[in-house]
């Protein structure tokens, strides 16, 4: 993707701005123009990280990232594997179930140890996805209704032990 295209324009425009002028106005616009260069490039980059970010949400599992070739942004698109047919869930009446806000996220710090992170950083590359995508994916399938899991050991009476082994 080309964000040539955009910064010249936001250029373009503020040098039409500062026609109206006298010579001093044009030449603070030209200087503000060459100064802006790289901020109005770094807000361009935002705004395409934002979309991808709502996009990758409304997509999810599947994932959209922004990937830097040089100076230019590439979106890579990550689709999920074709998932298997699924049994029909039972209907539920209407407003007994809320649906997740999915429009909304959060920033979460998470602290790994360094080993399982990279691991995760090889995972994710290995996938194609960024990490914060290889996390979303995990964390949703985890979170699936349809996962077994071994059931939860209680804790009671017996599971201390005190003494001395060889």
């Amino acid at each position: 993707m080309d964000i040539d295209r955009y910064v010249s324009d936001l250029q373009a425009h503020l040098a039409a701005a500062a026609e109206t002028g006298d010579p001093a106005a044009r030449a603070v616009a030209e200087r503000l123009s060459t100064a802006l260069d790289a901020a109005a490039r770094l807000m361009v980059l935002e705004v395409i990280s934002d979309v991808a970010s709502e996009v990758t949400r409304e997509i999810a599992p599947g994932s959209v990232d922004v990937v830097l070739r040089g100076r230019d942004p590439q979106l890579m698109v990550s689709r999920p594997a074709a998932a298997k047919a699924e049994p029909a869930a039972k209907a539920e009446p209407p407003g007994e179930v809320d649906a997740p806000d999915d429009t909304v996220t959060s920033r979460t710090t998470l602290r790994l140890p360094d080993r399982l992170k990279a691991r995760v950083e090889q995972a994710a590359a290995e996938e194609g996805v960024s990490v914060n995508a290889w996390f979303v994916r995990a964390i949703a399938a985890a979170l699936e209704k349809d996962v077994s899991r071994p059931p939860l050991r209680e804790s009671g009476r017996g599971d201390a032990f005190t003494g001395w082994a060889r």
